[in-house]
């Protein structure tokens, strides 16, 4: 699961860095062909950016909870199923137990 989550991560930075790749040499092409200018470009990038980091960030909040939930269901299960596990050894220690040490037993 943990590996999962590692590569999922680590694709969407590498499709980040590729998108940021693209995005400087379409914002330079328009600079150069006059369609924009040099300020603008700036301007444009950083507010591309910035959405990005939001996105990012929103992501990582999604994803944080999520793995909260999953954690905690696992707990939930693994605590049902100890208590059942030890409630089961309670009753095969007793019926394995000389008589004289059995619970409830004289």
């Amino acid at each position: 699961m943990i590996d999962l989550i590692k590569k999922t991560l680590l694709a969407s930075v590498g499709a980040a860095v590729v998108t940021k790749e693209k995005l400087d040499k379409t914002i330079e092409e328009f600079v150069r062909e006059g369609k924009l200018s040099a300020g603008d470009a700036k301007i444009m990038a950083e507010k591309i950016v910035e959405q990005g980091r939001r996105e990012f960030d929103e992501a990582c909040t999604k994803l944080g909870s999520k793995l909260r939930d999953i954690t905690a269901q696992a707990d939930e299960s693994t605590v049902g199923r100890l208590a059942a596990l030890e409630k089961r050894l309670r009753v095969m220690e007793e019926k394995l137990a000389p008589p004289e040490t059995r619970a409830g037993e004289p």
